[in-house]
């Protein structure tokens, strides 16, 4: 017995419903829940390296902006999720810094409208922002 399938068989045992240990004729079943057991870890880290309470702003904020219904509730909810897939976090943040620093006149507002890689930033979130409205609105 491999370690794979003898690790599902310790995680199924006592149970009536799923017992692949002995049974040859499940060989699909064992290999597809163990490869949803490695896997899922991975793709829920991949997909939520957003931290609730920035998710929330983003959803009040939009809101606010779209009308405060639960059709908008759903559209902006929707709409982060979407950009969460696009964009990892910590470039989600340096877009939202830039957009908002970037509105600041002065010295300030004006590094963040003239220097490429703060421009490039933005453009990365507007894009993203684009890609949630066709998606979600």
């Amino acid at each position: 017995m491999t370690t794979m399938r003898k690790f599902i068989c310790d995680l199924g045992a006592g149970t009536a419903t799923f017992s692949p240990c002995g049974r040859r004729e499940r060989p699909a079943l064992v290999a597809f829940v163990a490869a949803f057991a490695f896997l899922s870890p991975a793709l829920a880290g991949d997909l939520n390296d957003y931290p609730t309470s920035a998710r929330a702003d983003y959803v009040f904020a939009c809101m606010k902006a779209n009308g405060e219904t639960r059709q908008a509730l759903e559209q902006c909810s929707c709409s982060i999720d979407v950009i969460a897939t696009i964009l990892p976090y910590d470039r989600y943040v340096a877009g939202e810094t830039v957009a908002s620093i970037s509105q600041q006149a002065g010295q300030i507002g004006g590094m963040m409208r003239n220097t490429t890689s703060a421009q490039d930033a933005l453009k990365e979130l507007r894009r993203a922002q684009a890609e949630a409205q066709i998606r979600c609105f």
